[in-house]
């Protein structure tokens, strides 16, 4: 029988994952990225559903607290890295629509009056 990891185990693998994630940030790998993004969402469903430890050992504790601040750190330094890439692909996909709704606008046969209209 396969045993449920331990609350602990879950945010050392957590923690493992987003400093993974920072190195993938810094070097612009955004497909790894996701994948470890992923992985994360998945440890955290996980520790959602594990039922909490509420005879955990003080150094449990202690190191749980340590592992969700390394967690939040990598977190902020990832976005630190994402935020500006996201920015300019919002700004692309902004100036993409705007192309396109001007196209659409003056493109040929764009606003002449429909047959029988008020032209007819």
């Amino acid at each position: 029988m396969h045993r449920m990891p331990s609350q602990i185990e879950l945010y050392e693998e957590m923690s493992l994952l987003s400093s993974r994630m920072v190195a993938a940030a810094r070097a612009g790998d955004w497909d790894n990225l996701i994948e470890l993004e992923h992985g994360v969402t998945s440890l955290r469903n996980t520790l959602m559903a594990t039922p909490e430890d509420s005879n955990a050992p003080a150094t449990d504790v202690a190191r749980r607290r340590n592992l969700i601040q390394c967690i939040l750190e990598d977190d902020a330094e990832v976005r630190r890295h994402t935020e500006p890439w996201m920015e300019h692909v919002r700004k692309y996909l902004g100036d993409s629509q705007r192309r396109r709704d001007v196209n659409k606008a003056y493109a040929p046969g764009a606003g002449e009056p429909a047959p029988g209209g008020c032209g007819a």
